[in-house]
């Protein structure tokens, strides 16, 4: 098993910057996808983010040059830096943990962007 606990959520104003933190721990690999998901009311869950064991990442079009997702072998902890945040972003965010063993969701952390 893998436990995630995610956190950094909050209120922000449009225009401004938060960063999710999903950290990890049980069953930690080598070998790893890592997704960030977001779910805005009303609406289907979907792709933000995704950052693989060797480093690479992809994006939803609509974050690509806003958010960058990344991580810290050592804490076993990822991140997803969100900037220029818009009104549109506003969902609750999950982390996704992905290898051998199984797939994993962390319990989600709400991001509103408001003024």
């Amino acid at each position: 098993q893998v436990q995630l606990v995610e956190s950094g959520g909050g209120l922000v104003q449009p225009g401004g910057s938060l960063r999710l933190s999903c950290a990890a721990s049980g069953n930690i690999f080598s070998r790893f996808v890592v997704h960030w998901y977001r779910q805005a009311p009303g609406k289907q869950r979907e792709f933000v983010a995704r950052i693989t064991n060797d480093g690479g990442t992809l994006y939803l079009d609509s974050v690509q040059g806003r958010f960058i997702i990344s991580e810290d072998n050592a804490k076993n902890t990822f991140y997803l830096q969100m900037n220029s945040l818009e009104p549109e972003d506003t969902a609750v965010y999950y982390c996704n943990y992905h290898n051998s063993l199984g797939n994993f969701w962390g319990q989600g952390t709400q991001v509103t962007v408001s003024s």
